[in-house]
């Protein structure tokens, strides 16, 4: 039998923990998974306020809110640009229990129509939680670009003030940068393709995603990926076959691997040298792992490549003490 609006609004009050619990997991869980698959994105999990849920209510005048209601959890994943949103959009449905996918993006009705297309994911949250009724708890997941994300956020202020309708020019002005936000994500996708296909960047980007996915078996740590970008192109000098490095790499991981647990334990994201101290900031890099590799192979080659470049010298002091290599 459905609750009444009361009804479901008190349940409400009382399974907001628990809806939250659920929606944080569900959001480091697939945060983990994008950042294994080296994709540049912001993740960020919501519940819905006590008074958005019972204004909803009456609002939509639903006759069975408990159910109806499906954002009581939300997740944004927030994308550079749109060549990014299918990459997104599959790791979502590889990851999670999906219930249904709302992908406007090629509708028809959007071709004469100034708006954005809806990419919207339903699915369950990570952990199992459900509600008094034994159903397991959805959460709705938003997939967009940066741009549209802006374009979002401020139309909503502007669009949505409660008892205040907007006049029609003002409406149709915030339409009409949709077209804007589309041409600035054209543009910035335009930009990174011509940018990836540059030699140095490829490699680059071939030596960091390996790096990366190795260093994950280690921690789901965040890190910065402008540092690991600076630090990539100095380490790619003293590497001569970038294609067969890969598997060079993996096998230093795998033969040293007790070694590097204890470096990343004692020194790494987690450590107390960098949590309270700031030290070894480059053990809490994935590119960390090149480092080691570097130090063992190929020092006084990485000891040159340094010296020339821009990178403070104490950062590889740092690295080179953490792996019993001096410089």
């Amino acid at each position: 039998m459905p609750l009444t609006a009361d009804e479901a609004f008190q349940r409400y009050q009382r399974e907001l923990p628990r809806i939250r619990e659920a929606a944080e997991a569900t959001e480091i869980h697939l945060r983990s998974r994008i950042d294994r698959e080296g994709i540049s994105c912001s993740v960020t999990s919501r519940v819905k306020e006590v008074g958005s849920f019972r204004t909803k209510i009456y609002r939509k005048l639903y006759t069975d809110p408990w159910k109806q209601i499906t954002d009581k959890a939300g997740l944004r994943v927030v994308v550079p640009h749109r060549g990014l949103l299918t990459p997104a959009l599959s790791i979502i449905k590889e990851s999670l229990d999906i219930v249904e996918v709302q992908d406007e993006r090629d509708a028809p009705e959007y071709v004469d129509r100034l708006r954005y297309p809806r990419l919207h994911v339903q699915t369950l949250m990570v952990g199992g939680a459900k509600d008094p009724d034994g159903v397991p708890y959805e959460c709705e997941i938003q997939l967009r670009t940066k741009a549209v994300d802006l374009w979002s956020s401020m139309s909503h202020e502007l669009l949505y003030k409660p008892g205040v309708e907007p006049p029609a020019d003002v409406r149709r002005s915030l339409y009409r940068l949709i077209a804007l936000v589309e041409l600035y994500d054209l543009e910035v996708e335009r930009g990174v393709e011509a940018m990836a296909q540059h030699p140095d960047l490829v490699q680059a980007n071939r030596l960091l995603s390996v790096a990366e996915q190795l260093y994950r078996t280690f921690t789901n740590q965040p890190y910065s990926r402008d540092l690991s970008r600076d630090v990539v192109d100095v380490l790619s000098r003293t590497i001569t076959d970038g294609a067969a490095y890969g598997e060079q790499l993996i096998e230093f991981t795998e033969n040293f691997r007790e070694r590097l647990d204890r470096a990343y334990t004692d020194y790494g994201p987690t450590s107390v040298h960098f949590l309270q101290h700031g030290r070894f900031l480059l053990a809490s890099q994935p590119e960390s792992l090149i480092i080691f590799e570097r130090l063992h192979r190929a020092r006084f080659s990485l000891k040159s490549a340094w010296d020339r470049s821009h990178l403070p010298e104490s950062m590889l002091a740092d690295m080179a003490q953490i792996w019993g290599n001096g410089l």
